[in-house]
């Protein structure tokens, strides 16, 4: 194996730079930009298998714009040497709060490193809420077929929920079970874009509340399916509220084991044929999930402790 290994880029070190007023920013950050430039001409002219970056892609912990742009564009040309790029599709628990995107963007980061790109797609009102702009510098992206296009482009990992506020609000009583709704956006993704599909499977997100009801017929005769893209109003009961309508405010969540099964990928036209049937997919990947949440949910005998 051909392996190239290179780390410390520090992008977006000014120290001792003027601006270059024909690119818009500090001649250092062109400097370093020029130097990553040559590792990926490398790895690209040299055929290697693999590329390790071993940390420290930025200066700041809140690089601009600019900055990630710049670095992602690079990684789009490691992307395109064919280093391999995975679609994530997982189900989702726990309300607006859904605590288990963050363990998983926790694990995925401690895993392979925060230099390795990880974009999770979340409804519109979640990265535009008041307070809530800081999602995307996480890595938070507003759903769309085109946000996720751009980020399989840039070489980047891609976590879907195709359950969304359908899935993520079912009352408690459904907590065992996979209910993507019939959303199949993320079966034409993969197959456009020939990426294989990474089945992620969450347990105990739904335990963080006593979720009674999505509320469907209320957003419906409100509206807001029309007005703000959701089809639920949920009902639960929840800390400190008590009885919780809508969970615009959000919620502390109690206490629960978070228990997350990552499947092996699958490579969906090797699996499936060279001209597969999306419901045939969709079918077909869903029940994998469900089998894995049953077994989940059959080792675990208390709340809370599992």
């Amino acid at each position: 194996m051909r392996l190239l290994h290179f780390a410390d880029l520090h992008l977006g070190m000014e120290n001792y730079g003027t601006l270059d007023t024909r690119l818009g920013y500090s001649s250092r950050v062109r400097d370093y930009l020029a130097a990553f430039d040559q590792v990926v001409d490398h790895a690209i002219e040299h055929r290697v298998d693999a590329v390790l970056f071993a940390g420290d892609a930025f200066k700041h912990r809140d690089p601009s714009p600019t900055i990630q742009r710049e670095f992602a564009k690079r990684i789009r040309r490691l992307a395109a040497a064919e280093i391999p790029t995975v679609l994530l599709v997982g189900n989702h628990s726990g309300g607006n709060l859904s605590p288990d995107s963050g363990v998983f963007v926790l694990s995925f980061s401690a895993y392979f490193g925060v230099e390795r790109p990880l974009y999770v797609l979340a409804h519109n009102l979640v990265v535009s809420w008041p307070g809530l702009g800081f999602l995307r510098r996480f890595g938070v992206l507003a759903a769309s077929h085109q946000s996720a296009e751009e980020a399989l482009d840039a070489g980047a990992a891609v976590l879907v929920y195709p359950g969304g506020d359908r899935e993520v609000h079912r009352p408690v009583w459904e907590r065992n079970v996979v209910d993507f709704g019939g959303r199949k956006g993320w079966v034409e993704l993969a197959l456009a874009k020939d990426v294989p599909v990474v089945p992620v499977v969450a347990a105990g997100g739904q335990e963080t509340a006593l979720f009674l009801s999505r509320g469907e017929r209320l957003a419906r005769a409100l509206g807001l399916d029309r007005w703000l893209r959701t089809k639920v109003v949920p009902i639960s009961i929840a800390i400190p509220w008590g009885l919780n309508v809508g969970d615009l405010l959000g919620h502390v969540p109690l206490p629960a084991k978070i228990t997350i099964e990552v499947l092996d990928p699958i490579d969906l036209r090797a699996t499936y044929g060279p001209d597969p049937d999306p419901d045939a997919i969709y079918d077909d990947v869903v029940a994998r999930m469900q089998r894995t949440l049953d077994f989940l949910y059959a080792r675990r005998r208390l709340p809370v402790i599992g």
